[in-house]
């Protein structure tokens, strides 16, 4: 047998994402040759190969809540006379506040109204904001929604001013509606009664609860956007979750500090969490897995000296090669000749 270099496994300083190679740290402790016995008063310590279900995760703390929070500013000319409670939830064309006794509703869009809007303004996608919330609350002259402020988007204008007790003029100024991507809480009132309708008035979140969690950098790729994470909510039933983003953590410059990003997950089912405003919740990530497959501690690893691994088996000590799969908690994956499940061999863990 062509002599071997034997070394052991010191550990793992970085894994491979799914669990197809690794690098490691390697400590030469001796040039024996395969077979050799273990000296004296130091019994070699053995483990055995187990048929297994091998996971590489991560579980993190979290908090459960409505999401981050949102400045909301008046931009109606006037004096505050009406505010919502913090808890409200408010939807599509209800009033997120009032003005000199005057409701401001909420419409849904992506977009502001950046002008006042009338009969034969220029084309816009404001106006299409304004024709799908009108169009959405039963108010329909106009036809098909589009970017065109005609005379039938006047009128269904006026018909909705009237519902609302607003002054029929069938016009749309910038600061007559609130537009939010969709139904909103209140999270906190700044604002008080008397105070400018053109100004801060509150901050929101959205309706749906959302598990917020810190990762250090260096354990990204737990978090990929899109990906399914299981979720522990304290008070709450256990369910799963969807990764939506992935964002920097904004630094507090405190000495020594390791750059962190934010994961927001979206709850599968919401009434996981029915009931609950704020609480903790423990997200396990799962980068790879791998069922029914062969595993052995990592200290059982050699590296040849003619490149790959083996195993020692303990009985012969006879080194079996192998190839690695996935890295988790202290097990590898290992395939190879020779390997069956109850197989002692020779490990340093």
């Amino acid at each position: 047998m062509a002599e071997r270099g034997r070394w052991l496994i010191a550990g793992v300083v970085a894994l491979a994402l799914l669990g197809t190679g690794t690098a490691v740290a390697l400590t030469r402790v001796s040039a024996d040759r395969a077979g050799a016995e273990p000296e004296r008063g130091e019994p070699a310590k053995t483990a055995e190969v187990k048929r297994t279900t091998l996971a590489d995760q991560q579980t993190v703390t979290g908090t459960v809540a409505y999401g981050a929070e949102r400045s909301l500013a008046g931009r109606r000319p006037g004096t505050v006379t009406g505010l919502p409670a913090a808890g409200d939830v408010l939807e599509r064309g209800e009033a997120v506040y009032s003005v000199d006794a005057k409701p401001v509703p909420l419409f849904y869009g992506a977009l502001p109204l950046y002008r006042d809007l009338s009969a034969g303004v220029d084309n816009g996608p404001d106006v299409k904001v304004v024709e799908e919330n009108l169009a959405a609350l039963g108010y329909r002259d106009f036809g098909t929604p589009d970017e065109k402020y005609t005379s039938a988007t006047a009128a269904a204008v006026k018909k909705w001013q009237k519902a609302n007790g607003l002054e029929q003029t069938g016009a749309v100024a910038s600061g007559d509606v609130v537009v939010q991507p969709g139904a909103v809480r209140v999270a906190s009132v700044n604002a008080q009664l008397g105070s400018p309708g053109a100004g801060d008035l509150m901050k929101v979140t959205g309706t749906d609860r959302a598990v917020t969690v810190e990762l250090e950098k260096a354990k990204q790729r737990y978090a990929k956007t899109g990906e399914k994470v299981e979720v522990e909510i304290t008070g709450g039933k256990p369910t799963t979750g969807t990764i939506t983003a992935v964002t920097p953590t904004p630094s507090t410059g405190s000495p020594g500090e390791k750059p962190k990003v934010t994961v927001t997950i979206a709850l599968d089912d919401p009434k996981a969490a029915e009931g609950i405003d704020t609480a903790s919740a423990g997200v396990l990530f799962t980068v790879g897995k791998r069922e029914n497959v062969l595993t052995v501690p990592v200290g059982a690893l050699l590296a040849l000296a003619e490149g790959g691994y083996a195993v020692e088996t303990a009985t012969d000590r006879r080194l079996l090669p192998v190839k690695t799969g996935l890295f988790a908690k202290g097990q590898v994956e290992i395939t190879g000749e020779g390997l069956t499940e109850g197989l002692q061999v020779v490990t340093t863990s």
